[in-house]
């Protein structure tokens, strides 16, 4: 299956979970972190998904799935372990909702990628839900390489970036100093911890182009 890959934005996105076992929590999870406005709809919970309806954070039904549950949201997931609930929440979507079933990626209207985080910097691998297996192997191995000095790595090039922009240099000028600090040298300081010697690298970068 061709996918198209994109990073949206679901801030205040009316997003519809149903099932609230130990898949949906992690799938929540995510949801919570992307501010997202989660809604539940499940029997039973486990008691992590039932601490974040008491602190607020989701909107949680016990009870079974009704179609009408669908309604004005924008991202539905099932993840319940039966499949004919699961099928059943297909069923009740729209077209142009984008839905999430787990275990059947023939009924998904988009998939969930397995994610490398580091901050700001975000790897997605994905099979296109012909392997998952492979996706997570894949992730494992990406994480060896992208250690969690990148955090500090990226949070600095995205600093140094808006303070290039700010510069008043031209747009060639603008993207000689950007080229110039993604030169490994910086990332080495930033991975050995010398980050007094990168941020005051920069800083005489900076100058010396201001000075042209």
């Amino acid at each position: 299956m061709s996918l198209y890959p994109m990073y949206v934005n679901l801030t205040d996105k009316r997003c519809l979970v149903v099932g609230a076992g130990k898949v949906a929590e992690r799938k929540i999870a995510s949801l919570i972190k992307a501010a997202a406005r989660v809604t539940v709809v499940s029997p039973t919970s486990t008691p992590g998904i039932q601490k974040w309806s008491d602190e607020g954070s989701v909107t949680l039904h016990l009870r079974t799935f009704n179609p009408e549950d669908v309604h004005k949201m924008t991202i539905i997931i099932a993840a319940t372990d039966d499949p004919a609930v699961n099928l059943a929440v297909h069923r009740a979507c729209q077209p142009h909702q984008w839905v999430n079933i787990a275990d059947r990626p023939d009924l998904c209207s988009f998939i969930v990628p397995a994610m490398v985080e580091r901050g700001d910097l975000q790897v997605a691998i994905s099979t296109g839900g012909a392997n998952p297996g492979l996706a997570k192997k894949l992730r494992r191995q990406a994480e060896q390489w992208i250690g969690p000095e990148y955090e500090s790595y990226t949070q600095f090039l995205g600093e140094m970036r808006q303070q290039v922009l700010s510069l008043g240099l031209g747009e060639e000028e603008k993207r000689i100093i950007l080229r110039e600090l993604l030169d490994d040298r910086f990332f080495q300081w930033t991975r050995t911890g010398e980050v007094e010697r990168r941020d005051r690298e920069a800083k005489e970068l900076f100058h010396r182009h201001s000075e042209d």
